[in-house]
């Protein structure tokens, strides 16, 4: 506890450390406040209610979790910062796909301005359609809950909800840039996390048995526990680097205080993998929705929609796991890597420079990814297994899949970053025993 006291005393006394976090709190308050102000004409206590009734539990419920509850009390943040995440996977996939995003991807700086230009248009252009489809459907299905359905509603509220998203996007680059970093995450946190004492003193009160509800606790703590070693799990490969004359310096050489490494993550693809496979698995639920009648689409829409179910949860961990290889393979390149240590006289003991290198890091990749694929898999499917144990759907979510995932990777992520401002500063980190590892962190394999 003293160490924490002084830890926190230390954060006080770096100037920049302490403004950023407060620029940071500011805005993020700003985040949860519009969260609550409600589109014109729409009764946001009504909508809450009869949102619960209706549409809780399927994909609309999931993706209020990510927007805060904005999404369920109709508010002016309704979408939250989706479509920006949406339109930063399709440019991060095209890019493995389409030589111009390439290019630019491997330009630096100026590269990586005009895609994140790039992001902004198709980040517009989603928000767009999904602000038709939000208003469409509370128009559908809220009558009762909307003032007015005049076309004047409809064209106000899809401007309103377009500019709520762009603005979530600015305040996420002014996290990012003048706070404490990760604006964009902080934002998703900030709103899945909020939903967490609701859900909290709803199974209290729902469990029944305060044994119960201790043994819910002690189960999500150690859920999380094991969370947080799969996104820290690393295979480190040992590289040597030759000595050469840099000035008047010997560099690289073998030393025995300063070993270096290639950490290769058993969890490369983060949580991206679940949100592909839950982004399937929504469509066939959506395309039997258009043939009613059809005893084949009562039986086997059942299927896609019964998130408890066995043929549901297997297929789910089936596609978690090949889209874990999918996106590894897109965002670790064992070809990259090995040209890079190449031009920097750099050799894995034992393995010969060029083709020889990137094999064994493949070969050593795809082996390491295995397993972290499994546990990407259980842990994905874990609320489901907590539902079928007795926890209540909007606590259960908290005990995995993609909203644990990225609450643990983004706390990771932010008190690596600071730790790295008092580390500069020669204050104590975080961590006496160890260092804090994020989602980002890397040791060079540059000498």
């Amino acid at each position: 506890m003293k160490n924490l006291i002084t830890t926190l005393q230390n954060i006080y006394r770096i100037e920049e450390l302490r403004n950023r976090i407060g620029l940071t709190l500011i805005l993020l308050l700003i985040f949860r406040f519009g969260s609550y102000v409600a589109l014109p004409g729409v009764n946001s206590l009504c909508l809450t209610e009869r949102f619960g009734s209706l549409q809780g539990e399927g994909i609309l419920g999931f993706l209020n979790t990510f927007v805060g509850g904005g999404f369920s009390r109709g508010t002016i943040f309704a979408l939250g910062i989706m479509p920006y995440i949406s339109a930063s996977i399709i440019i991060q996939l095209l890019g493995a796909a389409v030589p111009a995003i390439q290019k630019l991807q491997k330009e630096g700086e100026s590269g990586q301005k005009k895609l994140n230009q790039y992001t902004r248009y198709a980040t517009v252009v989603i928000t767009l359609g999904q602000s038709i489809g939000f208003v469409t459907n509370l128009l559908g299905t809220y009558p009762g809950c909307i003032a007015s359905t005049a076309p004047m509603f409809w064209v106000s509220a899809v401007l309103i909800l377009t500019g709520g998203t762009l603005f979530l996007v600015w305040l996420g680059e002014r996290i990012t840039d003048n706070g404490i970093g990760n604006g964009i995450s902080l934002i998703i946190m900030i709103g899945i996390i909020s939903e967490l004492p609701g859900s909290l003193i709803n199974e209290a009160q729902a469990s029944g048995s305060i044994l119960f509800f201790f043994i819910e606790i002690i189960a999500l703590a150690l859920v999380m526990m094991a969370v947080i070693a799969l996104t820290q799990a690393t295979r480190k490969i040992p590289v040597n680097y030759a000595r050469r004359m840099v000035g008047n310096k010997i560099m690289g050489g073998m030393t025995t205080n300063a070993r270096q490494y290639i950490p290769l993550k058993v969890n490369a693809s983060g949580v991206m993998p679940i949100i592909f496979a839950q982004a399937i698995m929504f469509i066939p639920a959506t395309v039997f929705q258009f043939f009613p009648d059809s005893s084949l689409s009562t039986t086997a829409g059942s299927w896609f929609t019964d998130f408890t179910g066995v043929f549901y949860n297997l297929t789910f961990a089936f596609l978690i796991i090949l889209f874990t290889y999918f996106y590894t393979a897109i965002a670790v390149n064992p070809s990259d890597i090995a040209d890079q240590l190449k031009r920097n006289g750099g050799f894995i003991p034992g393995i010969k420079p060029g083709k020889k290198t990137s094999e064994f890091i493949d070969t050593v990749l795809s082996r390491i990814t295995l397993p972290g694929s499994v546990f990407l898999a259980a842990v994905a499917i874990m609320p489901a297994m907590a539902t079928l144990l007795g926890v209540s759907s909007g606590f259960a979510q908290f005990f995995g899949g993609t909203s644990l995932l990225i609450m643990i990777g983004v706390v990771l992520d932010t008190l690596q970053q600071i730790e790295s401002y008092l580390l500069m500063r020669h204050y104590d980190g975080l961590m006496k025993t160890g260092r804090i590892k994020g989602r980002q962190s890397q040791v060079g394999v540059m000498a």
